[in-house]
């Protein structure tokens, strides 16, 4: 019993600050990439498909242009919050 004592004293000695600054900046990298994965398979898949659609209907061109730009942007956000909610996290 007297051995964890000093244990218990010594542990709260520790600085701990740089362990939990190491931990946000992992997170971040971590909430970012996997936002920015998301977001590249998402448009993709959005690209892929509109050209599949102008392949089968070519008259169909301008108003599958549209709904493709709004897709790209809808998905393209998704990858700016992820980033911008892992900043917040990091200096919070």
């Amino acid at each position: 019993m007297d051995v964890l004592i000093p244990l218990a004293q010594a542990a709260q000695a520790v600085d701990l600050e740089p362990v939990v600054d190491a931990g946000k900046a992992i997170a971040l990298g971590v909430g970012a990439g996997l936002g920015s994965i998301g977001a590249g398979i998402g448009i993709g898949i959005i690209f892929g498909k509109e050209i599949e659609s102008v392949a089968r209907q070519p008259e169909m061109k301008d108003e599958l242009q549209a709904i493709r730009w709004l897709g790209f942007a809808l998905t393209e956000a998704v990858a700016f919050y992820t980033f911008i909610f892992g900043l917040i996290a990091f200096f919070l």
